[in-house]
This record gives structure tokens, sequence and C-alpha cells, in this order.
């Protein structure tokens, strides 16, 4: 084999060896790309289940308008409690300020706005606002199981 034919042969192989990584490279940021996509998630209003998007968009601290209320010891399958939504007197799309909810007794199940106000208007929880995690994350349905 003649040195023309050997950087020809070496040539080929790296384009060959380049065409593959930038197809993985391609792959994998396919993969980031599509686990970036948004999903739904689920949160309680007026006593009952709705739908939600995930992830939340980031807003500026405390610009949020909106209660939401993140329980943080609270029974199983507690989700969070969105205090307005879609039709609602204040509702603003799903711009939320965000309060956390903690239990000063043995847990109990909070679906609504007007359940965590009368919980710690009995003293039950400590309701605190935490504006650096507000966020934008819209109710998408009502009602889903």
């Amino acid at each position: 084999m003649d040195a023309v034919s050997g950087l020809a042969q070496r040539g080929a192989r790296t384009a060959a060896i380049s065409i593959v990584v930038a197809g993985l490279l391609v792959a994998g940021l396919s993969q980031v790309a599509l686990g970036a996509e948004p999903g739904f998630g689920k949160l309680f209003l007026n006593g009952q289940v709705v739908g939600t998007v995930v992830p939340p968009a980031q807003v500026a601290p405390g610009s949020g308008r909106d209660p939401f209320y993140k329980v943080t010891n609270g029974v199983s399958g507690q989700l969070g409690v969105a205090g307005v939504g879609p039709g609602g007197p204040g509702y603003h799309g799903g711009d939320w300020q965000v309060f956390t909810v903690t239990f000063n007794k043995a847990p109990y199940l909070l679906a609504s706005g007007s359940v965590v106000a009368a919980a710690e208007a009995r003293g039950d929880v400590t309701v605190t606002r935490h504006p650096e995690q507000d966020f934008r994350c819209p109710i998408t349905s009502t009602a889903v199981g």
C-alpha cells in the first residue's frame, strides 16, 4: 500500500467515525430535548384533582398572584393545592405565589384553599410565604383521575 492509499483510507475512517459520533450526539440531544418537553401533573382545586403542566416555568421571585399551597408534611396522597382556578375570581392563569403548609399536629388531607385557611385558623398548620419559589404552571383540565 502506498502513502496516498494509506492517507485516503485513514481519511475515510476518520470521516466514518465522525459521522457515527455526530449521529450519536444528535440522538442523545434529541432524547434530552424530548425529556425537557412538558408533561402533566396533578393538584387539588376546590376538593377535586385537576391537571397542570409540568415542569413549571420560572417567574421573577415575588411576582406570583395566585395562591398555591405546598404541603411539607402531609398525608400520603397529598398534592399541591391551588387557591384559585380557571373561571374563578382572581385567577391569573396559574401565576403561583407559593406558600408552604406545615402541620403542627397529626396531618390530614388538604384539598382546597378554604380548607387550608380553616386549618391555619385552628392552628393545625403554619402557612409561610416563599416568594423565591413563585412559578407559572397553568391548570390544564378539571376533574382528572
